[in-house]
């Protein structure tokens, strides 16, 4: 699943992108560039020109789904573009037909998110839906030249762009200076672009994927380190102003407290707070107020333990932030650069950046053309043993082991992982089914797409888009009260395996449609900056003719399997491999349409979490001696569960942070 959200399709490789011409692509005037996951070749970009027209090729694999897409694109004098016209395939195969053109003061533009448009006025840069990171180099242009003053940006915002610094790059043989550029007012944080020396397009660079010149992959590691190097400077800038310490302990009075062991609500209760432990819990009129201590008159709202995210693959940007202001503060990462997620769990730990508590789970894979784009690949039984005793000499408490893992190294994986105490989860395998996996050893299963294929025949190859498009076709028709479904269910409960039906990221999948606001996001995405919000308009699968009204049934049997899970007393987690913080909102939400009471959602998005991550122990409940990671909450989500988005204060690290302030320093409105 992709858990990062799509900024802006001026320059992100992990956009939808185009298809086309390759005879036109082999000019020697070609520039290239090669797209990497994790530092291996996944793709290309290659732009030249045919007269006036800027033409780029663009395609990537990730996991069999990713883009092809060929861009016809004319750009004035100033860099910004009055011609634009975009073919092929987007990240989820369907296809592309965008076109854009500037005239005798008309805009008119069409894609799959907005339609056939025009509207008169003075030419703005257009911000494409499914354009190549060619338009970096007008798009850059316009910004420079207008001298640190906004450029808009059509249909609508406006960006600017400051330089960072620069940074040598090659060997004293073949050297070349960098620039590192960072581009703000398209997304939640500045988006960081690097330049050659003459401002051209160099490159993209981030710990999941890249985008670089050809030739200069080496370069990379140095350019990653130098952009986070500066980005951190930003966030631990704001890590200090927006964490608010006590001088002495904190209290709340006449709060409603979550009794997440119980499920239940305790009215007019008093907590206190001393430094990052819970000190004291119960009536408010027993509980003595220490001297000198910070007091909070909640006025009978919702204080919750922090929420966990089982399913997160945290990136060094907004996410830590995003989570803290919905009230997540902890959560468990399913696979990342080994390097970046221990530094990031060291820093929100510390409280050097903004963030929840994370465990860590190590993925392994086995190479192949469907393989995991970050973690470990491994192809023998020395290699995944090799793996698992390395993930756990760094501290990871779980392996997650992924689509292309040969089936038969399931087991010593499993064996060498159980050995040394760590859980076992992951993908059902190519090849394999779930049943088989459970019966193997897992500990846990990701995403309830894998259970509604146990029962779909016609897939083997889990690596391929079937095992989306398969769901979208078959699973409306799956009978639950069937002898196999109701067998499995008493395997999973019998063999006590948890759950990561990640239900929420699937629904703008399965039910989005292009030119419709995405439904996971459509209560929130009117706080969102202006072309974030746009991109969430651009639907999900591409759904065959007819079949609309079958992908839609088939969610909602996905949302009834979490709903037969419940009740057939089969632990579930909630993840959500989707928007940090907005996700798991969505997520609990969904859990309670398909029956599990709000107060049992909560209970399972907190000590039931804690629980199965064996952390239960210091997290997951209001308790004295546990770690003050709580939040306060409008309302009551214990019976409204869609009041868990009114976060007001969230307290983590022994800092008190105001969920509005955290939003705003990201362009969310309150």
């Amino acid at each position: 699943m992709i858990s990062r959200v799509v900024l802006t399709s001026l320059m992100a490789i992990a956009l939808p992108c185009a298809a086309g011409a390759q005879q036109k692509a082999s000019a020697s005037d070609t520039t290239r560039f090669v797209v990497l996951f994790s530092g291996r070749p996944a793709g290309h970009l290659k732009v030249w020109r045919e007269g006036a027209e800027s033409i780029s090729d663009f395609e990537f694999n990730d996991r069999g789904r990713g883009p092809h897409i060929r861009e016809r694109m004319i750009a004035d004098a100033s860099g910004y573009i009055t011609r634009a016209v975009i073919n092929g395939h987007n990240y989820l195969k369907d296809s592309v037909d965008e076109r854009f053109s500037y005239a005798n003061g008309t805009a008119s533009w069409k894609n799959q998110v907005e339609g056939e448009s025009s509207k008169r006025g003075p030419l703005q840069f257009y911000s494409s839906i499914d354009g190549t990171s060619a338009e970096t180099d007008p798009f850059v242009l316009a910004l420079l030249k207008a001298g640190g003053k906004p450029v808009p940006v059509f249909p609508s915002g406006e960006a600017t762009i400051e330089k960072v610094r620069d940074l040598d790059i090659g060997t004293p043989a073949s050297k070349k200076t960098a620039s590192l550029y960072a581009i703000s007012g398209l997304s939640f944080t500045p988006y960081y672009v690097w330049l050659d020396e003459d401002s051209h397009y160099f490159g993209y660079v981030s710990s999941w994927s890249s985008q670089i010149r050809e030739g200069w992959e080496a370069a990379v590691p140095s350019m990653l380190t130098a952009q986070d190097t500066a980005a951190a400077v930003r966030f631990q800038t704001l890590a200090r102003t927006l964490a608010h310490r006590p001088s002495g302990a904190l209290v709340f009075r006449n709060a409603n407290v979550f009794d997440s062991e119980h499920a239940r609500m305790m009215p007019h209760t008093t907590v206190v707070i001393s430094g990052d432990k819970i000190q004291a819990v119960g009536p408010d009129q027993t509980i003595r107020t220490p001297a000198g201590a910070q007091v909070i008159d909640a006025a009978g709202k919702a204080l919750l333990p922090g929420l966990w995210d089982m399913h997160v693959h945290v990136g060094p940007g907004e996410d830590g932030m995003l989570h803290i202001a919905a009230g997540v503060t902890s959560a468990r990462d399913m696979g990342n650069d080994t390097t970046t997620v221990l530094s990031l769990r060291k820093k929100f730990d510390e409280g050097s950046l903004i963030g929840p508590h994370l465990t860590l789970a190590g993925l392994i894979d086995s190479p192949g053309q469907y393989q995991v784009p970050t973690g470990v690949l491994a192809g023998t039984e020395a290699e995944v043993r090799a793996a698992v005793k390395r993930y756990a000499d760094m501290g990871f408490e779980q392996i997650k082991i992924y689509s292309s893992m040969k089936p038969e190294l399931v087991p010593i994986i499993i064996e060498e992982a159980h050995k040394r105490g760590l859980r076992v989860s992951g993908h059902v395998p190519a090849f394999m089914t779930a049943e088989q996996v459970v019966r193997l050893g897992f500990d846990e299963v990701q995403h309830v797409n894998f259970l509604m294929l146990n029962f779909i025949d016609s897939v083997k190859d889990t690596r391929q888009m079937s095992r989306f498009t398969a769901v979208g076709s078959d699973a409306a028709a799956l009978d639950f009260n069937s002898p196999r479904v109701k067998a499995f269910l008493q395997l999973l409960k019998a063999r006590g395996t948890d759950i990561d039906p990640t239900v929420g990221t699937f629904e703008n999948m399965f039910t989005g449609r292009p030119g419709q606001l995405s439904p996971n996001l459509a209560a929130v995405a009117d706080r969102f900056p202006v072309q974030v919000r746009r991109y969430m308009f651009g639907g999900g699968l591409p759904v065959p003719p007819g079949m609309d009204q079958r992908y839609r049934d088939s969610y909602a049997a996905m949302i009834k399997m979490v709903g037969e899970l419940y009740r057939n007393g089969i632990p579930i987690v909630p993840g959500t491999d989707d928007m940090a913080g907005f996700g798991l909102h969505r997520e609990l939400e969904l859990w309670v349409r398909a029956g599990i009471p709000p107060a049992e959602v909560l209970r399972f998005a907190t000590l039931g979490s804690a629980h199965v991550m064996k952390h239960d122990d210091v997290r997951g409940s209001i308790t004295p001696g546990k770690f003050a990671e709580v939040f306060l909450v409008r309302g009551d989500p214990a019976t409204n569960i869609s009041d868990i988005r009114n976060v007001e204060l969230v307290v983590r690290n022994g800092a008190v942070f105001r969920s509005a302030e955290v939003y705003s320093a990201l362009g969310i409105k309150p």
